[in-house]
């Protein structure tokens, strides 16, 4: 089969070597892939994951059998909806049900209309009157986006100063462009935060591995906030009843209320929960897999991921066994010093041949020099992932190996996984 996973960051790495394990994959291609990546597919860098009609061209022409839209703006683009028009099966929602990320008016809307758990909310179109409600609100408060922001359009400000200023930042300076035409001001939760994907094909559902993210760029959960620092599977505050209450009373009934919005969702659908004192509930949707989640994720899957997506494509999901591997796993990111602000790029990459079995570097933020060897490209330029019988074993082995990769400006956190091992100590 020829394969095409659109997407060039860790995910799709991630992605892309799970594939590989299916021994129909003949060929992969990666559009536009990274210099990493071309250790495991055939790379297109000319052209780009938003280049929709030459994304569906390239497929016609390359005689794709299956395609993976593995990014949130393709997948709000529509991009999945043109390949299936081309006859191209594929894996991933179309435009509308990417809604449930790509718009979070729309998604809570959703939730409030439907009954599943969420903070208290309000949207607003006009700064004005998006100002004149902070000042009868309680802090902390978390103000959002409505539209996609690379991760970055959610804020949480502590005080009434922060707040405006969070709101003329999006609203006013249009720091996220259109995406922040409306926002969305919400109560802030506590608890601990749960990162859950699962595979639907828009009625059956398939759970995966729990996770943790670490999204701020500094120790002990500091500083800016980013596309994630490192992950942990699974997640211990993931206890077996809050999978089951989240199956209940939140997995189910978004299917049922996407089904019933007219937008059934296929694909993989990311679950942002936080397990508050009154249960869980949903701090966000995705529309996608997580980065860096699927870098713990899918090492821990044993089904073919292949097979599942078909049967996701052929929503015959409930027909499949999908089984899980014992043990966690553990990422820790490798990025650019500076990032998330601004950083330099261009720096050779030494990454040693003699890696234990049980670690994975999926390649992120980089690209093949002149003279072949690897570069930064990118903020966030590697990620380390190891497997093991413990936690604690796939922290300590990919600390290991993380400390081996050489490039100049090398950045990590030194705490990943650390709230993760607390709290199966206070069980």
């Amino acid at each position: 089969m020829n394969l095409l996973v659109v997407g060039g960051g860790g995910r799709e790495h991630a992605i892309i070597k799970k594939l590989k394990e299916n021994p129909l994959a003949e060929t992969i291609y990666a559009l536009p892939g990274n210099g990493g990546i071309a250790a495991d597919a055939v790379c297109v860098p000319s052209i780009g994951a938003k280049e929709i009609e030459k994304i569906v061209d390239f497929a016609r022409s390359h005689s794709i059998d299956f395609a993976v839209v593995a990014p949130d703006d393709p997948l709000a683009l529509g991009c999945v909806d043109r390949l299936h028009e081309a006859g191209i099966p594929c894996f991933g929602p179309g435009a509308k049900a990417a809604r449930i990320e790509s718009s979070k008016v729309f998604a809570k809307n959703l939730m409030k209309k439907y009954g599943i758990p969420t903070a208290r909310y309000e949207v607003f179109g006009d700064p004005a009157k998006a100002l004149a409600y902070l000042k009868t609100a309680s802090f902390p408060i978390v103000v959002k986006a409505d539209g996609l922001a690379l991760g970055k359009g959610v804020l949480i400000p502590q005080n009434l100063r922060e707040a405006e200023a969070a709101v003329k930042s999006i609203m006013e300076d249009r720091a996220f462009g259109d995406s922040g035409n409306e926002i969305v001001i919400e109560e802030f939760l506590t608890g601990p935060e749960v990162s859950v994907l699962a595979f639907t094909d828009g009625t059956a559902i398939v759970p995966m591995v729990s996770s943790m993210d670490h999204k701020r760029s500094g120790d002990g959960d500091t500083g800016l906030n980013t596309g994630g620092m490192g992950t942990v599977a699974p997640n211990p505050c993931y206890t077996p009843s809050a999978a089951a209450e989240c199956m209940e009373k939140i997995f189910l009934p978004t299917l049922a209320a996407m089904r019933a919005e007219g937008c059934p969702f296929k694909g993989c659908l990311y679950f942002g929960l936080m397990i508050t004192p009154g249960g869980p509930k949903v701090i966000e949707y995705n529309c996608r897999f997580g980065d860096p989640e699927t870098q713990v994720v899918l090492p821990l899957l044993k089904t073919d991921l292949l097979t599942v997506m078909q049967a996701v494509e052929s929503e015959t999901l409930g027909d499949l066994a999908v089984e899980w591997r014992d043990g966690a796993a553990a990422c820790v990111v490798l990025a650019s010093g500076g990032y998330p602000g601004s950083y330099e790029t261009g720096k050779k990459i030494t990454i040693p041949r003699d890696l234990p079995a049980a670690v994975t570097v999926y390649h992120a933020g980089d690209a093949l020099a002149e003279d072949g060897t690897l570069a930064t490209s990118g903020g966030r330029v590697l990620g380390v992932t190891a497997v093991g019988d413990t936690l604690q074993a796939a922290l300590e082995t990919a600390y290991a190996a993380a400390g081996r990769i050489e490039f100049e400006g090398k950045y990590m956190r030194r705490d990943i996984g650390k709230r993760a091992l607390a709290a199966m100590e206070g069980r």
